[in-house]
C-alpha cells in the first residue's frame, strides 16, 4: 500500500468519542451517538497540521486486540498500515481504558493517549494527574473534550512528540499493572449525587425501566406525530398546491410531447392517482414521508445522544430474546412503530444477517407507523373500541407468532446483551444539528429517488392499461375471499403508494365491525408502503426484501381469511 501522507489511526474502546474526535479534526461530518456500535465501518480524513498532510482512520472501537470475529480481525489489521495511534481513553473510565492501551503498547507503534471527557472528569470529582500518567507510559497524555471541543489543537501538537510507550505488560501482569498505575494518578473527590445520575440509576432498575420506557415511547409518538402533521397540514402542503404544482405544471404544458408530459405530471387532476415522477412522485416522498422522517431523527437524536437508548435495548433485552432477537432490535421497532424508513436504516447497528431478518420481519409485522394508527383510531371509533383493541392485538400476535416461527427455522442463538451503558449527558445543539443534516441528506440522496422510481414503475403499468385490469381482478379476489367490497381494490393499490391513505379511504364505505377489522388488519400487512419497500431493498438487498415481504403478503392474506372466517363462525353461532 503506498502512503502519501503520515498515517493516524484513532483507537479505544466503543463510545469513548472516536468519531467525534474524527470529525473535529478533519471537518468531515459523521453520525456520532452516545452508545457504542455507532461505528460500523472504517472512516477515513485527511487534514494538514504545521505544513504536512496527514491520513485520518476512524477504527471501529473495541475492547481488547485480542479479537474473535473476522470483522473485528480485520479491524485490528489497521495497525499493521498506521505511522501512529492516537489512543482515545474514556478519562472518566480510566482503569477499564487503559487495558486497550497497555494492548496497543506492546504493538510498538508512536502513540499520543488522548483523555477524552475531561470536563466530566471534573464535575464528576475525579482528578487525575495527566503530566505524571505521561511520565509513566512513555508517551504524550493530552486532556480534550470533544464534545466542547476544547484541546484539539494541542492533541494535534502532540503528534510531533508521539512516541512509542515503554510500558508494556504481559496479559497475566496487565491487570496489576493497570491498578499500579491507577493508584499513582487518580485520585477521587467525594461529592453528592446529580439529577442526572439519580435518574440514570432508576432507568437501570427493572422496574423504573419499563415505566421509563413506556413513558418516553409514548412522549416520542406524540411529538412524532405532532410534528410530522405540523409540517405536513401547515408548511409542506400548502407550499406544494399553491407554489410548486402550478409552477412545474405550467413548465410542462410547454412540452410537447405527450408520453413525457404523462411521465412527467401524469394523468389527472387527482394527486394520488396521477402517478408523474413530478407530481406523485415528488409529494409522497417530500410532502408526506419526509416530515416523519425528520420528526423521527430529530426526538430520535435527542435520545441517542442523552443515552437513553442503550437502556432502552436493556430494559427489552429478556422480552426479545424469547423471539430470537437481541435487546438492540428493540430500538428499529420502536422506530417502526413510528415510520418504517427510518426503522430499516436503523438495522445497520445489528450484527447478524439473522437477526436483521427477524428484525425486518417485526418492523412491518408488529404495528401499523403511526400515520396509520392514527387513522385506524379514528375511524374505529366509529365501531367501538374493541374494534381497535382488535386490529392491534392481531397485529402483535401475528409479529410474535410469525418470530417464534422464523426463530426455530433460521438457526442460531441470539447474542447476549453485553453493552456499555453510558452516562447521561446533555446532547450539544450543534452536534445534534449536524447529524440531523447528515441524515437529511443521506434521505435525499438514496431514499428520494427510490420512491420516484418506483412512482415511475407505476405510470409504466398505469399507461398501457394494465393497472385497471389488475384493479378488477382484485377486486373481485377482495370480494369473494375476504368479503370487502369490490371498490377496495383502489384503496388496496393506492396502499403500496401511501399507507394511512389506504386506511383513511375506508371512511366512505359503510362497513361493518368485521369488514372494518379484516381491511385494517390486511391494510397493515399486505405489503409496506412505496418508500419503507425501497427503503428495505437498499438495507437489505433485492432478494432477501423480496422474502420478506413475500412472508408479510402471505400472511396478511393467511390472517385476513383466519379473521374473516372467525366473525363469520361467530355471528353464526349466534344467530343460533
Amino acid at each position: 500500500m503506498e502512503k502519501t501522507a503520515p498515517s493516524v489511526l484513532i483507537a479505544g474502546n466503543p463510545n469513548v468519542g472516536k468519531s467525534l474526535l474524527f470529525s473535529r479534526i478533519t471537518g468531515l461530518g459523521v453520525i456520532t451517538s452516545n452508545y457504542s456500535g455507532t461505528t460500523v465501518g472504517v472512516k477515513t480524513g485527511h487534514f494538514s497540521h504545521k505544513n504536512t498532510g496527514y491520513k485520518l482512520v476512524d477504527m471501529p472501537g473495541l475492547y481488547s486486540l485480542d479479537v474473535e470475529t473476522s470483522a473485528e480481525q480485520e479491524t485490528v489489521k489497521l495497525l499493521d498500515d498506521c505511522d501512529m495511534i492516537i489512543n482515545v481513553v474514556d478519562a472518566t473510565n480510566l482503569e477499564r481504558n487503559l487495558n486497550m492501551t497497555l494492548q496497543l503498547a506492546e504493538k510498538r507503534i508512536p502513540m499520543v493517549i488522548c483523555l477524552n471527557f475531561w470536563d466530566e472528569t471534573i464535575h464528576k470529582g475525579i482528578a487525575i494527574d495527566h503530566a505524571h500518567l505521561a511520565k509513566v507510559l512513555g508517551a504524550p497524555v493530552i486532556p480534550v473534550s470533544a464534545l466542547q471541543n476544547t484541546g484539539i489543537r494541542e492533541l494535534l501538537e502532540a503528534l510531533d512528540h508521539a512516541a512509542v510507550p515503554a510500558y508494556a505488560e504481559t496479559p497475566d501482569n496487565r491487570w496489576a499493572a493497570i491498578g499500579g498505575i491507577i493508584s499513582q494518578v487518580q485520585k477521587l473527590s467525594h461529592r453528592h449525587h446529580t439529577l442526572l445520575e439519580i435518574l440514570s440509576d432508576f432507568t437501570l432498575h427493572p422496574a423504573g425501566g419499563l415505566v421509563s420506557a413506556l413513558l418516553m415511547l409514548v412522549l416520542t409518538f406524540w411529538g412524532i406525530r405532532t410534528i410530522g402533521e405540523t409540517l405536513i397540514n401547515q408548511v409542506l402542503t400548502p407550499l406544494f398546491d399553491h407554489y410548486y404544482l402550478p409552477a412545474v405544471l405550467k413548465l410542462i404544458a410547454a412540452i410537447p410531447w405527450e408520453l413525457a408530459q404523462t411521465l412527467l405530471v401524469g394523468q389527472g387532476n387527482d394527486i394520488m392517482r396521477s402517478f408523474g415522477i413530478l407530481t406523485t412522485g415528488i409529494y409522497i416522498s417530500v410532502v408526506l414521508v419526509f416530515p416523519y422522517f425528520l420528526a423521527f431523527y430529530l426526538i430520535f437524536g435527542i435520545l441517542e445522544d442523552f443515552g437513553f437508548l442503550p437502556r432502552l435495548a436493556v430494559t427489552f433485552d429478556s422480552f426479545f430474546h424469547r423471539i430470537g432477537l437481541h435487546g438492540y432490535s428493540s430500538i428499529p421497532v420502536m422506530l417502526g412503530l413510528g415510520c418504517k424508513v427510518p426503522a430499516f436504516m436503523a438495522t445497520r447497528m445489528l450484527a447478524t444477517k439473522r437477526e436483521k431478518v427477524l428484525t425486518y420481519t417485526l418492523i412491518i409485522m408488529s404495528a401499523p407507523c403511526m400515520p396509520q394508527s392514527a387513522m385506524i383510531f379514528s375511524i374505529g371509533m366509529r365501531h367501538s373500541g374493541a374494534a381497535i383493541a382488535a386490529v392491534f392485538g392481531t397485529l402483535l400476535v401475528v409479529a410474535l407468532v410469525t418470530n417464534l416461527l422464523l426463530n426455530r427455522l433460521m438457526k442460531g442463538v441470539p447474542p447476549d446483551l453485553f453493552m456499555e451503558i453510558p452516562s447521561y449527558r446533555m446532547p450539544s445543539l450543534i452536534l445534534m444539528a449536524r447529524k440531523l443534516q447528515l441524515r437529511i441528506g443521506s434521505y435525499f440522496l438514496e431514499t428520494i429517488p427510490m420512491i420516484i422510481i418506483g412512482v415511475f414503475i407505476i405510470n409504466i403499468i398505469d399507461t398501457v392499461g394494465a393497472l385497471q385490469t389488475i384493479s378488477q381482478s382484485l377486486g373481485r379476489t377482495l370480494a369473494v375471499i375476504l368479503s370487502l367490497p369490490e371498490e377496495m381494490a383502489t384503496v388496496v393499490i393506492l396502499g403500496f403508494l401511501r399507507k394511512d391513505v389506504s386506511i383513511a379511504m375506508l371512511a366512505p364505505f359503510d362497513m361493518t365491525t368485521r369488514q372494518f377489522v379484516v381491511a385494517s388488519v390486511f391494510l397493515v400487512l399486505y405489503l409496506p408502503c412505496i418508500a419503507s419497500f425501497f427503503s428495505l431493498i437498499r438495507e437489505a438487498g433485492p432478494a432477501q426484501a423480496l422474502k420478506v415481504v413475500g412472508l408479510t403478503f402471505t400472511s396478511a392474506v393467511g390472517v385476513a381469511l383466519a379473521l374473516n372466517w372467525a366473525f363469520l363462525a361467530h355471528q353464526y353461532i349466534s344467530l343460533k
